[in-house]
């Protein structure tokens, strides 16, 4: 399936700007090519390519609506890297493995304290597409670690953190829930000071094993590990 981002109502589809351009001048796709469209929201309609100017149409033959994304749903939020090259790898690969929402997470041993959200949804949508999912997972903005806490926290809530001295559960003794978030901190951890106002949030530190792991790797083995349990 040749599949693309855009707009989806009812019969009528219009295909993203960027993957217009992307079909005539880079895929260089001819009149007449089947493709199939999706708007990250579960909806998929199939058609022709049809070209009128420099516009991009698809002549629908066919549209349906996918059922609701597997679960368990995965929410990771991550400090992102200095490098951002590391944090789109995981963005790219935790979409491909069904995460189904992102939050970034300013932290007080965060280097990167600003992103470009527009960039990264871009990279999901790439992801998306890669692995033919239809559910595009929900990007959010980079927000403090106490304004989370405050006002966005999800039950079922988890940080990974290095501090071996404190009192963390094995990965393998936490139960997969419908829903379930894990927190992951910058390169230098979350500080002390943080850690002690996710105890009092009430939020069990969990161990991802014997071996410190890179902020983007334990964003991608936390993905791995919850696309093992998806059902």
């Amino acid at each position: 399936m040749n599949l693309f981002y855009g707009k989806i109502t009812q019969n009528h589809v219009e295909i993203d700007s960027a993957e217009q351009h992307h079909i005539q001048k880079v895929l260089r796709m001819r009149e007449g090519s089947k493709i199939s469209v999706t708007d990250g929201n579960g909806h998929l309609a199939h058609g022709i390519l049809h070209f009128e100017g420099k516009k991009v149409l698809l002549q629908v033959t066919k549209t349906e609506t996918k059922k609701p994304p597997l679960s368990p749903a995965l929410h990771v939020a991550l400090a992102p890297t200095k490098n951002i090259d590391r944090t789109e790898f995981f963005v790219e690969k935790a979409t491909e493995m069904g995460v189904s929402e992102i939050t970034f997470l300013l932290t007080e041993n965060s280097e990167r304290k600003h992103l470009n959200i527009e960039r990264i949804e871009k990279k999901v949508i790439s992801a998306c597409k890669q692995s033919q999912r239809v559910y595009f997972p929900k990007i959010n903005p980079m927000i403090s670690l106490s304004e989370f806490l405050e006002n966005s926290l999800p039950k079922n809530t988890y940080v990974a953190h290095c501090h071996s001295k404190l009192e963390r559960t094995d990965l393998k003794e936490i139960v997969p829930q419908n829903e379930i978030c894990f927190l992951i901190g910058p390169e230098g951890d979350f500080s002390l000071k943080e850690i002690e106002m996710l105890k009092e949030k009430q939020i069990k530190a969990v161990s991802f094993g014997f071996q410190r792991l890179r902020t983007e790797t334990a964003g991608i083995f936390i993905a791995a590990w919850n696309y093992s349990k998806m059902i």
